[in-house]
């Protein structure tokens, strides 16, 4: 069996080395052991050595494993960390957790905390819509405005409308004004559709 190590430390003042002497002392010798120094808030696909090994245990034919010392090796959060092992499991490799007691997340055991995983995430999904709908309407009740905020005011829409209709062009009003052309045109298609 092919045996993967994969090791993460977030900042180039730490060392993978503590995880790496985890993982031999629990028994697992590397076949092909990938390091990545970069944020755990980075999601695992996009760290550039986790990407490279994900290449490889796609185009390994031969059984094979990988080992990581903890969850957040895998992901940065629930969501992501079980996008990874179902790629992970798509291409018939396990996937071990020292962590969780050395469980490999595709057995029947390691899919249960994947199920668990899966619903506190969607706990977690739900909670953040709850709170930024509640922080919504609070905004609106004290009056405040929201969305993005207008491009030009009053005076300068009027502006954009007279120099329109003395015949300038869009490209020339919208440099003018510093503005877009899609902001002159919105001015001058709301004109039209008052008039």
């Amino acid at each position: 069996m092919h045996t993967f190590i994969y090791a993460r430390v977030s900042t180039a003042g730490q060392t993978t080395e503590n995880q790496l002497l985890e993982i031999t002392a629990a028994g697992y010798e590397a076949d092909t052991t990938y390091e990545d120094v970069i944020s755990g808030k980075v999601p695992a696909m996009e760290r550039p050595e986790f990407a490279k090994m994900m290449d490889t245990i796609a185009r390994t034919k031969k059984p094979k494993r990988l080992i990581v010392t903890k969850l957040d090796r895998l992901g940065r959060d629930a969501v992501d960390i079980l996008g990874t092992v179902r790629a992970l499991e798509s291409t018939g490799c396990a996937v071990r957790v020292l962590q969780l007691g050395d469980l490999d997340l595709t057995s029947s055991a390691g899919k249960l905390v994947l199920s668990t995983l899966a619903a506190v995430a969607e706990m977690e999904r739900d909670i953040l819509i709850e709170r930024t709908n509640a922080g919504l309407a609070r905004a609106r009740k004290e009056g405040k405005r929201l969305g993005r905020p207008k491009a030009t005011d009053d005076e300068a829409a009027t502006a954009i409308r007279e120099k329109l209709g003395m015949g300038q062009s869009v490209s020339q009003v919208a440099r003018e004004h510093g503005v877009s052309r899609q902001t002159v045109m919105r001015i001058r298609d709301g004109e039209a559709s008052h008039v």
